[in-house]
């Protein structure tokens, strides 16, 4: 393996690094010093701090991590986004009963149009998303369920995407990459074909709203 071969195969590893490099957000130096001992490591040898600069220097520009211009307009025609507050969220194991469960609690909260609820079900777990005000009408439909994890102050970011959402590739990433980079965890994220959910702590809504309609409007 050559020195290029080493650095090329690092930085495709890192996903984060390969985009801040596109966009010329890096000391090229600094970070040649720092990924040396990695470097050193794959290719079983000392090397020089100027041949990896060397080697990333010539490193042709990725275009799978590129933010694309289509991307970028793509974002220009979100549609609404919404903040729901005081949410909370239950993970069940899938079971023959929970069906009647979800069944029950989506029957008995038709028609209050004020309630959050979500219910995502997987291959052996089942996500619950709901207003707070659920919580003792969840204990007691679920009380005979086994409950793998639940968490509370949570608040959501609804976001209604145009309908060419599956013809743009990277959205989902360009979203959560935004998002990791201000430090903000995202706890669930619920789709549907033209809308997607964010889960974060409620901590986090105010930052995340403000990131999304930065990038809603261009900037």
């Amino acid at each position: 393996m050559t020195i290029a071969q080493a650095v090329d195969e690092y930085i495709k590893n890192s996903p984060f690094l390969e985009e801040a490099l596109s966009d010329q957000l890096i000391n090229i130096s600094s970070l040649a010093r720092q990924v040396q001992p990695d470097i050193e490591k794959l290719l079983r040898k000392k090397v020089q701090t100027g041949a990896i600069v060397m080697a990333i220097n010539r490193r042709p520009t990725q275009d799978s991590y590129r933010i694309s211009k289509s991307i970028r307009e793509f974002m220009n025609r979100l549609g609404d986004i919404i903040v729901r507050s005081d949410l909370r969220d239950y993970t069940f194991e899938n079971s023959a009963g929970l069906n009647a469960c979800n069944r029950l609690l989506m029957d008995g909260i038709a028609g209050e149009k004020e309630i959050f609820c979500t219910i995502s079900q997987g291959v052996f777990e089942t996500t619950l998303v709901v207003s707070s005000l659920l919580s003792e009408r969840i204990n007691e439909i679920y009380k005979n369920e086994k409950l793998i994890a639940s968490m509370e102050k949570l608040s959501s970011v609804t976001i209604r995407l145009p309908e060419s959402n599956t013809e743009v590739s990277g959205i989902y990433y360009f979203l959560l990459k935004r998002l990791a980079w201000i430090g903000i965890n995202i706890c669930e994220v619920i789709s549907t074909s033209n809308e997607v959910t964010l889960v974060v702590y409620e901590k986090d809504v105010h930052k995340a709203f403000a990131l999304l309609m930065e990038l809603k409007q261009g900037s």
